[in-house]
């Protein structure tokens, strides 16, 4: 059995923020924010908003694009940091409103390296054929926890949800993932229980998101035989335009495969890859089929990269 993306979706929340929020309370500019980041806005939850909305509006986005119904899925896993309670997670609350209340349902924290831990997840159920098919969800209000006085991480960061649908798909490409983590390296970014709000060392951040990301995705192409032109698409984290752009340089990977959303979205952790997902689907550029890579660094750190195949209709 071979797992591929069926189906695709997201969901936003209304309120946009453009940088000219941060530029009256920071020390900082519209340019000095585009030129550092790429990103120009991003999307915050309301404050008595719920990320469960946004995770059922994104899963229901994506069964719809695959033609499937929700009784046809029987796994949900949802990557996040930020859920609407400390328990239960957000996946078993998603899975009832999609109308599946006995699926197995779970939250996933592997902080913005989450989605791309959860699609290996739930590549490995169908390869073995515990699944048929098993939805994934990246969902994240990181607005949270988010010191908005903090010019290092308040720019940097959105909220928002997306979601893909894997399934077992005839003679789709056998997808691969390579994954890490180093509890070592833990004071470069984090969030404690007393702070309650993100602290970052962006320099040092960068450098290993750079190195990490790269060598996964080395290590997945070298395990397929794959040269990096061979990728459809390559989708990274979309935590700042400048690493995404040289991770995508480091490999090889041709610009014009690379695809980037950051300047709409900012960093939504585990949601920005699925995001980026279903904006690069309405852009046309993930219908019919084709060969996804994909990417991801966080707090921890973690982080991961992988192939897998899309199988998509019209969207």
């Amino acid at each position: 059995m071979t797992a591929a993306i069926v189906g695709i979706g997201a969901a936003l929340p209304e309120k946009t923020v453009p940088n000219s929020y941060f530029t009256s309370r920071l020390d900082t500019s519209d340019e000095w924010i585009r030129k550092r980041t790429g990103i120009a806005e991003r999307r915050f939850l309301a404050e008595d908003g719920h990320l469960a909305d946004l995770a059922v509006a994104a899963s229901r986005q994506a069964l719809r694009t695959a033609g499937r119904a929700a009784a046809d899925v029987h796994h949900i896993v949802v990557a996040t940091t930020t859920p609407d309670r400390v328990t239960p997670g957000l996946a078993v609350e998603v899975a009832t409103r999609l109308g599946m209340p006995r699926a197995a349902a779970f939250d996933l924290h592997a902080a913005c390296a989450g989605f791309v831990y959860a699609l290996d997840h739930a590549s490995a159920l169908i390869e073995s054929g515990r699944a048929k098919a098993v939805l994934v969800c990246g969902a994240e209000a990181l607005t949270r926890i988010t010191d908005r006085t903090d010019r290092s991480t308040a720019v940097l960061l959105g909220d928002g949800a997306g979601a893909v649908l894997l399934a077992d798909v005839a003679r789709a490409p056998a997808p691969c993932f390579s994954l890490g983590s180093d509890g070592e390296r833990i004071p470069l970014l984090y969030a404690d229980r007393h702070d309650r709000v993100l602290r970052m060392d962006g320099p040092e951040i960068f450098v290993h998101a750079v190195e990490k990301m790269s060598a996964a995705t080395r290590r997945v192409l070298g395990r397929q035989e794959l040269a990096p032109e061979e990728i459809d698409l390559f989708v990274a984290h979309q935590a700042n335009a400048r690493i995404v752009r040289a991770v995508a340089k480091e490999l090889g990977v041709p610009a014009e495969r690379v695809f980037l959303n950051v300047d709409r979205v900012a960093n939504t952790s585990s949601a920005s890859i699925p995001i980026a997902l279903a904006q690069a689907g309405q852009e046309g550029r993930l219908s019919g089929s084709g060969l996804l890579g994909v990417a991801a660094f966080g707090a921890g750190i973690t982080w991961g990269a992988g192939v897998v195949g899309w199988r998509l209709g019209e969207l």
